[in-house]
């Protein structure tokens, strides 16, 4: 069997890494990074750009380049309205429907969409390590309900990949710190990605992995950074010039990409120059925008997300009844944690003189799910791994509220149970309504879904016993069960409106998703036999121009034949003829080769 990939798919780019010869390591995605941007561009006919590719696509053709698509994963869409203003292309569906994106002419699910990103990281690996790599570990952040947890499982088995783990983004970071260094005491993972937010407080020792608390937002995030900067320039530009650049798909993206380079700038500058030329016309002519955004500006715009990220900090302290001095060290994840204010305010909050910034915020959660990919395959022993929930599960309760059966940070896996029973004589079915959260009133809460076990013998009200059990996975997947004690009926509960899908459309979407990789593998392989005819048609013209005197014309005349009918071949775009003219071509420089 090949090695279990481990996968950090990411809000703004993906990393992927395998553990081997005792060490996990960095796969390259391409051979200028080892991060790829996790981005996707349909074509009008069913071609797909990934990555860097796809990239280039995000101005020319930005209404069918999907980007953050990670901020839609598993989430209806009435829970998006925030992320959908900021996208140029359209979501669709009822408010409680899950999200579904239009492209191209088509509609995708979110977990579709991923599967691209997953199955060109599978790609790259399988290339690099020379094997199938089938298998593999993925990272999802602390703060992801069970809808995105099984969003992203539906995902890689769609990429045709088979999900030995979902592991946590901090945890999984933690692992990759842990293991290089070995020694007791309390960690805090601060994971700020392109889309999301999240905290762990982790005991570390002996190889002991265990994870205390974890709190986050799952709206928050690098992405939300880049809007503000987005804001203030925009807003300049409209008093300035009356046209609001915002309006204009290709003109935003633009935008988008000068303010997330401006955001980085300023990590590490107090001020930055933004210059986006020509990115309107008026009756005038063209306009340049130019903007000149310190530090300062730029933090006190954003203050409310950083105050977000304080009070974070402060509630996972409080989940896990620790004073912030008991933390020994804070560990930085993510991109966006380069921003100063970021580290500041975990300083503070955890009462540390300063942040660990040792390990790749960009490359550790690959490496920490790489390790895990490590520990499953038997590579690497007396490692203990002890995850915890990050969201509440229960039901709702006579008086409407929410009866919490698993509370948030129990560690996992774990099952409960929980007896229930009928409130009339003679009831035949009994409904119990699943829920996710922790607020006290149950319509505050996440609705997972209404269960009905039916075929319950008739008895007096309260006589039955209905045993219900929630099971929570190592992935943090629930999984809900319910038996009726007197009959022994027992029913496996599929809990509606989570995010996934069944078995049989789980195999089709991956089939389309299979095909659609085979269509872009030939694609890309005509387009470098494309390439290498149009660069040998432009070398021997060249050539014969210079030299063909040495060949004598006879000679001449047979290169100028073939060389026309490569022209030709190229223009019709017609492959076989473009193979069959290099090999005469080949045949008639080998034969020449000879002759001299």
């Amino acid at each position: 069997m090949g090695k279990i990939l481990g996968i950090d798919l990411g809000t703004t780019n993906s990393v992927v890494a395998v553990y081997d010869n005792g060490k996990a390591r960095i796969l390259q995605a391409s051979p200028q990074s080892n991060t790829m941007p996790s981005v996707v561009s349909f074509g009008a006919k069913g071609e797909q750009s990934v990555g860097a590719a796809a990239v280039t696509q995000q101005v020319t053709n930005p209404e069918n380049t999907v980007y953050s698509v990670k901020r839609f994963m598993g989430r209806r869409l009435n829970e998006v309205a925030s992320e959908e203003r900021i996208v140029p292309y359209k979501l669709l569906g009822k408010p409680d429907d899950q999200v579904k994106i239009a492209v191209a002419g088509r509609k995708f699910t979110p977990p579709q969409v991923s599967a691209v990103l997953l199955a060109e990281l599978r790609r790259v690996a399988e290339e690099e390590l020379g094997e199938v790599c089938d298998r593999a570990v993925i990272t999802v952040p602390a703060y992801f309900n069970d809808a995105q947890r099984q969003a992203t499982a539906d995902a890689g088995a769609i990429a045709g990949i088979t999900v030995e783990r979902i592991i946590n983004e901090p945890t999984a970071a933690a692992l990759a710190y842990g293991v290089e260094h070995r020694g007791a005491r309390n960690l805090a993972v601060v994971d700020l990605g392109g889309g999301t937010f999240d905290l762990s407080l982790m005991k570390l020792g002996d190889g002991k992995f265990e994870v205390l608390a974890v709190h986050g937002n799952t709206h928050l995030g690098g992405d939300d950074f880049d809007q503000r900067i987005i804001d203030i320039v925009a807003d300049d530009f409209l008093r300035t010039h009356q046209i609001d650049a915002r309006e204009d798909p290709m003109a935003l993206q633009r935008l988008k990409q000068a303010a997330r380079d401006a955001k980085g700038e300023l990590s590490f500058r107090e001020s930055v120059e933004i210059s986006v030329p020509y990115i309107a016309i008026s009756p005038d002519g063209p306009l340049h925008l130019q903007y000149n955004l310190n530090r300062e500006r730029f933090e006190a715009v954003c203050d409310d997300l950083f105050g977000e990220i304080r009070e974070a900090c402060r509630r996972v302290l409080y989940d896990a009844s620790l004073p912030g001095e008991a933390i020994d060290e804070v560990v930085m994840v993510g991109g966006s944690t380069r921003m100063p204010r970021v580290q500041t305010v975990a300083m503070e909050a955890f009462k540390a003189e300063a942040v660990n910034k040792s390990t790749n915020p960009d490359e550790v959660v690959a490496a920490g799910a790489a390790i895990l990919g490590g520990i499953l395959q038997g590579d690497l022993i007396n490692v203990h791994l002890m995850d915890v929930t990050s969201h509440g599960f229960g039901v709702t309760d006579a008086r409407a509220r929410m009866e919490t059966l698993i509370p948030k940070n129990t560690p996992i896996p774990v099952t409960v149970k929980k007896t229930f029973s009928t409130p009339t004589d003679n009831q035949r079915s009994v409904s119990i309504n699943v829920l996710e959260g922790e607020k006290t009133k149950a319509q505050d809460n996440r609705a997972l879904g209404v269960f009905r076990l039916s075929g319950i013998p008739k008895a007096p009200a309260g006589v039955p016993r209905i045993e219900v059990s929630f099971n929570i996975d190592a992935n943090g997947i629930l999984n809900v069960t319910a038996r009726d004690e007197a009959s022994g009926r027992e029913q496996q509960v599929t809990i509606s409106g989570t995010g996934g899908i069944d078995e049989e459309e789980r195999e089709q979407l991956r089939l389309e998703a299979a095909a659609a990789q085979e269509q872009k593998a030939a694609a890309e392989v005509e387009l470098s036999l494309r390439n290498h005819a149009e660069r040998a048609l432009h070398t021997m013209q060249g050539w014969l121009q210079y030299h063909g005197r040495l060949i004598g014309p006879k000679a001449a005349q047979k290169f100028e034949i073939t060389l026309l009918k490569l022209q030709k071949a190229i223009a019709a775009n017609k492959a076989h003829h473009m193979k069959q003219c290099l090999k005469k071509l080949d045949e008639l420089a080998e034969l020449y080769r000879k002759a001299a």
